[in-house]
């Protein structure tokens, strides 16, 4: 298919009730002429009317699987925030060689995730998720400022998640999958991780776990501390405490310290972001300034300008789904691919098996179930 020319099928797969269409997966495809949604799948009978009416789309099924072998796409949009889900769908996705994008994390274990890696793999098929600040042309142009030396050597990353009633296992799931992400982007895949997971002010055991929001599964904690570790020296650090945030404004973000100065950086397509060239990393103190970052450079007003009636959400999965268009025509892996999506779960799962060993563990992880089976 030539991009411009023809175009691409997509089927939607949303559960309304159980993780419903995502943030934005379904509608992005509104705003790509390349692409025709051909079909809509929802078990729920009302949520599947509404989708169709709201995508334009000509039929709904039930069962998604009827979906993809009645209208044949070139593309599946896995919608469902519920991650329990996401497994089975993809691969049903991959045998019957369509590509997929996806809303986040990937998957639940290390297992269900080296499973459809495999699948991926064995079919040809490419896989884009929905990670908006990896495609972000403001992390781009910060990625080229470490490149470039404007902090120095990077010494440390810092991340929180938005530390809200979800703060602690399933914050970090939900959100700190960004936050994994971006610091795989910066830095590649780290070598350990040693951790801590909290539960009511104890050291979480076997009687704090339950089942998880959101079909995570086996979860437990509402404190979590991870330290992670490169063989460059570099120390990144993800953690989040339950019922901290206080204000639409939260802590969300990275912190990216370096030997002559910092970077801030929040989490989206557009985030807000922050350049100290100071070695102190303290505002002020030698008269140097923060400078906002736009996707210009340091100081430079922010050049893209969100549609009326859309968000920055919205032009993060459009940049996602286009990348992934062109994968595919070009046969080469998405910016944010399968492998991108499998390092997040191992971030995340890293976690809870240094808490459950009580030590660093080295990753890749030997363990590929999830750890809090095992404590």
């Amino acid at each position: 298919m030539a991009i411009g020319t023809s175009r691409f099928k997509i089927a939607v797969i949303g559960h309304t009730g159980r993780g419903d269409y995502g943030h934005g997966i379904d509608t992005v495809w509104l705003h790509m002429p390349e692409c025709r949604i051909v079909g809509v799948a929802d078990p729920d009978e009302a949520g599947q009317v509404a989708a169709m009416n709201r995508l334009h789309a000509p039929v709904g099924y039930a069962d998604w699987r009827q979906l993809l072998d009645e209208t044949k796409p070139d593309i599946v949009a896995i919608c469902p925030r519920w991650v329990d889900q996401h497994h089975e769908m993809v691969m049903g996705a991959a045998e019957r060689g369509i590509h997929v994008y996806i809303e986040k994390p990937l998957c639940r274990t290390l297992e269900e995730a080296d499973q459809l890696v495999e699948v991926i793999e064995r079919h040809r098929v490419k896989l884009a998720i929905a990670f908006p600040t990896r495609y972000s042309p403001v992390v781009t142009r910060i990625r080229r400022m470490l490149e470039d030396g404007a902090i120095g050597e990077l010494l440390e990353m810092r991340g929180r998640g938005k530390e809200d009633r979800r703060g602690g296992a399933e914050d970090l799931w939900v959100l700190g999958s960004h936050l994994a992400n971006i610091m795989h982007y910066l830095a590649g895949q780290p070598n350990w991780c040693f951790a801590q997971v909290m539960s009511d002010g104890h050291r979480t055991t076997r009687a704090d776990v339950h089942d998880g929001n959101e079909g995570f599964g086996p979860l437990a904690g509402d404190a979590i501390q991870a330290m992670y570790g490169w063989d460059s020296g570099l120390t990144g650090y993800l953690a989040s405490l339950r019922n901290q945030k206080s204000s639409s404004r939260s802590r969300f973000g990275l912190h990216l310290m370096g030997s002559a100065g910092i970077i801030k950086v929040s989490s989206g397509y557009l985030p807000v972001a922050y350049y100290l060239p100071d070695p102190s990393w303290r505002p002020g103190d030698s008269g140097v300034m923060e400078v906002p970052i736009s996707s210009a450079g340091p100081g430079e007003p922010e050049p893209i300008v969100v549609p009326a009636g859309r968000s920055a959400t919205d032009l993060g999965n459009q940049a996602a789904c286009q990348d992934l268009l062109e994968a595919i025509e070009q046969d080469r892996q998405p910016e944010a691919n399968i492998y991108e999506a499998r390092a997040a779960v191992e971030m995340i799962v890293a976690t809870f098996e240094s808490h459950r060993c009580l030590a660093p563990v080295e990753l890749p992880l030997k363990t590929r179930v999830n750890p809090l089976t095992r404590l």
